[in-house]
């Protein structure tokens, strides 16, 4: 029931906002964008790489129309389960919205009865540079972008029903980032490089802040991607994390992917990802796959 009535309310912004683009002039959809351009749907909701966001607005809409998503993640490591699910949209190939929820549960170990959820709404604004048309200069696609999170607390630990019991300082804050992407098409190349000012905890699942530190720290993201052919590309990302709370030896992402976009329809993506350790409580460090499936147009 809960799941259900999470996807209305997710379905009704998405088309809330492709209402807006109408009534602001925008056309219809005309997927006129590359296949691939419009990225993956990252875990947090932003178009981009798995881990991270990119400068590249979702959707293959351009810049006389919009296009969108919905999206489906599943991680599973050895004592853990993260699903995360949601819709994007991309207005006049500038601006993106995204609205998410994420499910984070233990199956396994110390933690197994341990769930959370996490709402995250987002927003990308295009402000520099052409990802794809700007072949013959240097200057890469460069995008501003922020994430409002909302932890709703904690179930399946005892007393604990909150992150602020766990050290943090919060249970809702804000990710600010810069991404810059370029696209090589020659070499048929993308790298990223996304900033992001962060206070939160893993994602902001154990909250934000914390007992070591409360303030905003800047932390480097950075995807690399190859396209074998005009369908499947294969890359690797690395994602820095602070480290806020005692009970939680957070350690930095990173993961290895592979990417199938049989039309501008669908993608999938699969990928090997190591989350570090997640608390003290189970010092093992998580390790194990990435499944997302992304339907839009």
């Amino acid at each position: 029931m809960v799941i259900s009535t999470s996807l209305r309310v997710l379905a009704a912004f998405c088309a809330i906002s492709a209402a807006a683009a109408q009534a602001q002039g925008i056309g219809t959809p005309d997927s006129g964008k590359l296949l691939a351009t419009g990225g993956v749907s990252q875990v947090e909701g932003a178009g981009g790489g798995g881990l991270t966001p990119w400068a590249l607005i979702t959707g293959y809409g351009t810049r006389d129309s919009y296009g969108g998503n919905a999206h489906y993640t599943a991680v599973r490591t050895q004592d853990h389960s993260l699903d995360v699910y949601g819709v994007a949209i991309g207005l006049a190939d500038r601006l993106e919205l995204s609205a998410t929820k994420q499910i984070f549960k233990g199956t396994d170990g110390p933690l197994n009865n341990l769930e959370i959820r996490q709402d995250i709404f987002g927003a990308k604004l295009k402000v520099a540079g052409d990802a794809v048309y700007d072949q013959d200069s240097a200057m890469p696609q460069v995008a501003v972008g922020l994430m409002v999170k909302r932890n709703e607390g904690v179930r399946g630990l005892g007393p604990v029903t909150s992150v602020t019991q766990l050290g943090a300082k919060k249970d809702d804050g804000i990710d600010y980032y810069v991404s810059a992407t370029k696209i090589l098409l020659d070499k048929s190349l993308l790298l990223n490089g996304t900033l992001r000012a962060t206070k939160a905890n893993q994602m902001g699942l154990l909250g934000f802040g914390g007992d070591r530190r409360d303030r905003y720290q800047p932390m480097l993201e950075i995807s690399a991607a190859y396209l074998v052919n005009r369908k499947m590309a294969v890359g690797l990302e690395y994602r820095m994390k602070p480290h806020n709370l005692a009970v939680d030896d957070e350690k930095d992402y990173y993961d290895a992917f592979i990417a199938w976009f049989p039309n501008k329809h669908i993608s999938i993506t699969a990928a090997y990802v190591a989350l570090g350790d997640i608390t003290i409580l189970n010092p093992k460090r998580q390790k194990g796959f990435y499944l997302s499936l992304q339907a839009g147009f």
